[in-house]
């Protein structure tokens, strides 16, 4: 009978975890990389802001901190599957790597897919399976560097309360704080953009050369990106940052 039990209880988890790679498989095979720059504020995988020393030539070991806050939106889509993440982090705009933490916005198999994840690129993303993200649920997250090649990620769901933390090692130059909507990649190249209307991020904060401040606080310059496709066509972009100086939209327009 114990065994009996047992047997049942194995055949559970295994279900359980197959309907998770169903779920979750095609997400999970998702990277989100650096700044594909076109032209100037121009990018085919980035859309939001960047902060840093100087656009022209930011100045290294110069970030320790980015922070900000965003609602997961509701995805959606057609038959074929789609992409999003959404983020906070340090480095990737002029530089190969990238500290980051955000979420997940997908469309798999004609269903809405969300979690959270971090990634130390050019290190594979990581998703935190310790937390269940929903459409709807506010996002706080922040990327911290506290010396030693060392950083802490952190991120909190503000609706459910759950939380969590990370300490990560990485040789970086931090160079730049970011508040991106991205298009994630895989093996093959970038993954169409998933439909995720609009996206606001709020609470937006950097600490740059010492000094902290909003998104577009006068010690340093900022840089609004929008997304584009190879022949030009906006794929999403930001609007400008509201009077608060840390707060402004992403609007989705094509994939």
């Amino acid at each position: 009978m114990k065994r009996y039990a047992f047997s049942l209880m194995a055949a559970g988890l295994v279900a359980s975890l197959f309907l998770m790679l169903v779920a979750f498989g095609e997400s999970a095979n998702v990277i989100n990389k650096p700044n594909v720059k076109i032209d100037h504020s121009t990018s085919s995988n980035w859309a939001g802001y960047a902060a840093l020393t100087s656009l022209a030539s930011p100045q290294k070991n110069s970030v320790s901190d980015v922070k900000g806050t965003w609602v997961v939106p509701a995805v959606t889509g057609n038959s074929s599957s789609s992409y999003s993440s959404a983020w906070v982090g340090i480095d990737g705009y002029s530089d190969g790597s990238v500290e980051q933490i955000g979420t997940e916005q997908d469309w798999i198999n004609g269903a809405p897919g969300y979690y959270a994840w971090f990634e130390m690129y050019p290190k594979f993303p990581v998703m935190i399976k310790t937390m269940k993200v929903a459409a709807g649920d506010t996002i706080s997250a922040e990327v911290s560097y506290s010396g030693k090649n060392l950083f802490l990620l952190t991120i909190n769901d503000l609706t459910t309360g759950q939380s969590y933390r990370t300490v990560q090692k990485a040789r970086a130059w931090r160079t730049s704080a970011e508040w991106i909507v991205e298009a994630p990649s895989s093996g093959k190249g970038e993954l169409p953009l998933a439909d995720f209307g609009s996206l606001n991020f709020t609470a937006g904060s950097a600490t740059i050369d010492g000094h902290t401040g909003v998104i577009n606080d006068p010690a340093w310059q900022d840089d609004p990106i929008t997304m584009i496709n190879s022949s030009g066509d906006v794929k999403a972009q930001p609007t400008p940052l509201l009077t608060d100086g840390g707060s402004f939209g992403v609007e989705w327009l094509s994939s």
